[in-house]
């Protein structure tokens, strides 16, 4: 039976829950969606920035908009769960460029988007967001809008106050339509159950080494755990131990640990 976007986009919505939270090891292309799906993801998330880095750009906002849909299009297409899209600041440079994005987005397949706020004023991405759900609604489309707060990631304001602030900025991007919060950059059980008291939309945090497990996270309220561009960094890692290997000792044995080759171009060989 054929799985259309409507059914996928009511499958992810209804994955958001603490009880189970949603977990998402982020792809950055074809190869890496379909491992991660044959792995049992129930879900597929971009990173903006393995994305980026996969076609040869900085992370940042300077991957073109073209070359992001096509990317996230060619995911789509080959993978049988709902995907959704890191789409950075929106690829473009006001609210009417962020819609223009998510109408590609939408027609490339995908059933959400995270937009960030990076070091904008929060005004502007709550206009973004809002100018995101007004393309998803002219479509009729049900797009999970996933806003992402910099505070904690990129250190922003006040230490004293940065909690109230992301709090603020949570409810402001919720009022222009987010349906998902995602707070970056914070693990401390304190401050991801104080988010979770007060955010009205599921919370989405990222994590790492040393981070709550997901299980954790949920009792905490979080309802969406993401690893970010994490398994992109350690999969270049991989390369270059590799690498070092060749160079350096002219060893081989970091190979080891490699997918088979049969069953890697099986993955590919049976991509939707």
């Amino acid at each position: 039976m054929t799985i259309t976007q409507p059914d996928h986009a009511r499958l992810f919505r209804s994955l958001h829950t603490s009880a189970e939270p949603l977990a998402l090891a982020n792809a950055w292309d074809v190869a890496s969606a379909r491992v991660i799906e044959a792995a049992g993801a129930p879900a597929i998330a971009t990173t903006s920035a393995g994305v980026a880095w996969s076609l040869g750009s900085p992370d940042g906002n300077v991957l073109t908009r073209d070359r992001a849909l096509k990317l996230i299009a060619r995911i789509v297409a080959a993978v049988a769960v709902p995907v959704t899209a890191d789409i950075e600041g929106g690829y473009g440079t006001d609210a009417a460029d962020v819609a223009e994005t998510v109408s590609g987005v939408l027609a490339a397949g995908a059933v959400g988007v995270n937009i960030e706020d990076g070091t904008r004023p929060p005004a502007e991405l709550a206009a973004r967001l809002a100018a995101a759900r007004r393309s998803a609604d002219r479509t009729g489309a049900d797009l999970f809008l996933n806003a992402r707060i910099d505070t904690y990631l990129f250190g922003l304001g006040d230490p004293d106050t940065r909690l109230k602030e992301t709090l603020a900025r949570a409810h402001s991007y919720v009022d222009a339509g987010a349906d998902g919060i995602f707070v970056p950059g914070v693990t401390d059980t304190a401050t991801v159950a104080a988010l979770a008291r007060d955010i009205p939309v599921p919370l989405n945090v990222m994590a790492g080494p040393g981070a709550p497990t997901v299980a954790e996270l949920g009792a905490l309220g979080v309802a969406r755990v993401s690893l970010g561009s994490g398994v992109a960094q350690a999969a270049y890692a991989a390369a270059r131990r590799a690498a070092q290997d060749l160079f350096g000792t002219g060893g081989y044995d970091s190979l080891a640990d490699g997918i088979a080759f049969p069953e890697l171009d099986a993955l590919l060989s049976e991509a939707h």
